[in-house]
C-alpha cells in the first residue's frame, strides 16, 4: 500500500539505506536503552533500528502512518499518535534516560529542538536529520555568519556536531534543500540558567542582527537592569560568544528574581 506524502506534515521519506546505516552506525543503539524516534514515517529508520534493539517508541502524527506502523510491528513498537510539540518527553518511560532520534520535518525542526529543552535532564543524546542550512546555524562558532539565537541557545546545552550530509534525491519525494545529520550531546557544564530565560536574551540581541550593540542590546540590558559587563558597545551580536550570552542570562535571571533551575 502506497502512501502519498503529505506537505502539511513536511512529510520527505528517508529511501536510501546506506544512509540509514550511516545514520545507525552513529546513533549505535544498545539493548535495554529507552529509544524515542520522532516521525518514523515509513519506517526506514525505525526498521534499522528494530534490527538491533527489540523495542522503540515512536512518535507519529499521521494516523494513517500510524496504523501501519501499528500493524507492522505489535508490541515491538510504542507509538504515540500525536503531534510532537505537544508530547512531554521528561514523563516518556519509567524514568528511564532518552536517547532521541529522527528525521525530523523540517517546518516544526527549531521549535522541536527548543521543545526539547524541558526534558534535557534525562536526554543521553540525540541524532536528527535536518535541513542543512538550520545544522549549519546550531554548529557555527561566533563571528560566522550562520551564528545566532538557535545555535547559542543549542551550545548553551548541548555539545553540537555536524556528522555528515545527506543530498535530497536520498529522500521520496525530494526536499528542495541538502540535508544533514547532527549529534547532540548534553553538556557537562551546561547552562544553569533556564532556556526561557536565555531566548528572551537572545531575541533582544539578534532582533537586529547588523546593528552594534550600543543600539540594541546594550539599551535593553539597561532597562531590565542588568550589568552588560565587558560588552563592547560596537560589536554586532554575533561576535559575543555563548559563554558571555550565558552569563548575561544568568544576570537577567537574577534581576528577575528568579530561581535556578534544578
Amino acid at each position: 500500500m502506497s502512501h502519498v506524502a503529505r506537505k502539511r506534515f513536511g512529510q520527505h521519506f528517508l529511501v536510501d539505506t546506506g544512509v540509514v546505516d550511516a545514520i545507525v552506525a552513529a546513533i549505535d543503539p544498545r539493548e535495554g536503552e529507552l529509544l524515542v524516534e520522532i516521525g518514523p514515517g515509513l519506517a526506514a529508520l525505525t526498521d534499522a533500528l528494530l534490527r538491533r534493539v527489540r523495542t522503540l517508541t515512536a512518535i507519529e502524527i499521521d494516523r494513517d502512518l500510524a496504523a501501519r506502523l501499528r500493524g507492522r510491528y505489535g508490541e515491538r513498537l510504542t507509538l504515540i499518535e500525536a503531534d510532537v510539540l505537544g508530547v512531554d518527553f521528561a514523563s516518556l518511560g519509567a524514568a528511564q534516560p532518552l536517547r532521541v532520534v529522527g528525521n525530523l520535518p523540517y517546518n516544526i525542526s527549531s521549535p522541536l529542538l527548543v521543545h526539547l529543552l524541558d526534558a534535557r535532564a534525562r536526554i543521553v543524546d540525540q541524532h536528527f536529520m535536518l535541513q542543512k542550512e538550520v545544522v549549519e546555524r546550531i554548529v557555527s562558532p561566533p563571528g560566522t555568519k550562520s551564528y545566532g539565537r538557535l545555535g547559542v541557545l543549542m551550545q548553551a546545552f548541548y555539545e553540537v556536531e555536524l556528522l555528515f550530509e545527506v543530498p535530497p534525491g536520498s529522500f521520496d519525494p525530494p526536499p528542495k534543500v541538502d540535508s544533514a545529520v547532527l549529534r547532540m550531546l548534553p553538556r557537562r557544564d551546561a547552562a544553569k540558567v533556564a532556556p526561557r530565560v536565555l531566548s528572551e536574551l537572545l531575541a533582544a540581541a539578534f532582533g537586529q542582527r547588523r546593528k552594534m550593540l550600543r543600539n540594541t542590546l546594550l539599551p535593553w540590558l539597561a532597562q531590565q537592569g542588568v550589568d552588560p559587563g565587558a560588552l563592547s558597545p560596537t560589536d554586532r551580536p554575533e561576535a559575543v560568544p555563548v559563554g558571555t550570552y550565558v552569563a548575561l542570562a544568568e544576570r537577567l535571571a537574577q534581576a528577575k528574581g528568579l530561581a535556578r533551575p534544578g
